[in-house]
């Protein structure tokens, strides 16, 4: 059976295996629109993403996973690892490795994925690592103007909660001086003006 037949039946394993309560812990200053109970543990998240990352290995499952657990965060369907948008990813990476220049892959105003993008100086730097710089843009995000703090970016973190974004392929270079180039697409994309991310 396809993988992509398979992912229906997992998203309702994962609705179906989380806890409810009323304690939702909430980060944000404006109250979420949806509380629906307690977050799901990290390990039910873990297993989820890798019955949604089939073949996965290693960085792969580590780009799903960090970024299903922000998505769970505001109640929003887990990822599920695309291999064509990991292809891409790959194929971005690559063209960055000789300069590890913070450059995405198309023109801003021409985006067909959605596209975090992330450089770190030197060569330790983790899937994990790109993940958290993004989800930490959550502080500069005000969810009832839906817009980020003057002169901040969170951009990044409302790509990673979209709400309609359901498939996620991502890439890690060591680039030529040694630095670090990590990109993820997104698809559907999202970051669509005048819309909320969950």
């Amino acid at each position: 059976m396809k993988p992509q037949l398979l992912l229906p039946f997992f998203i309702l394993l994962l609705l179906c295996t989380l806890p409810r309560d009323n304690s939702l812990a909430n980060s944000q200053s404006t109250p979420s629109p949806q509380t629906h109970g307690k977050i799901p543990d990290n390990e039910t998240i873990y297993k989820t993403s890798k019955q949604l990352c089939w073949g996965c290995i290693g960085e792969s499952l580590e780009f799903l996973f960090t970024q299903n657990l922000v998505r769970a965060a505001k109640w929003e369907l887990p990822l599920a690892w695309d291999f064509q948008l990991e292809k891409y990813a790959k194929w971005w990476a690559t063209q960055r490795k000789a300069d590890c220049k913070l450059q995405h892959s198309f023109p801003e105003d021409d985006f067909k994925l959605g596209e975090n993008i992330f450089w770190g100086s030197g060569a330790t730097w983790r899937p994990s690592d790109a993940v958290r710089a993004w989800s930490e843009e959550e502080k500069y995000y005000d969810y009832a103007s839906n817009s980020c703090q003057e002169g901040q970016m969170c951009g990044h973190y409302t790509q990673i909660v979209w709400k309609s974004t359901r498939r996620i392929g991502c890439a890690r270079v060591v680039c030529d001086n040694g630095d670090v180039f990590m990109t993820c697409n997104y698809d559907p994309p999202g970051n669509y003006i005048g819309e909320r991310p969950y």
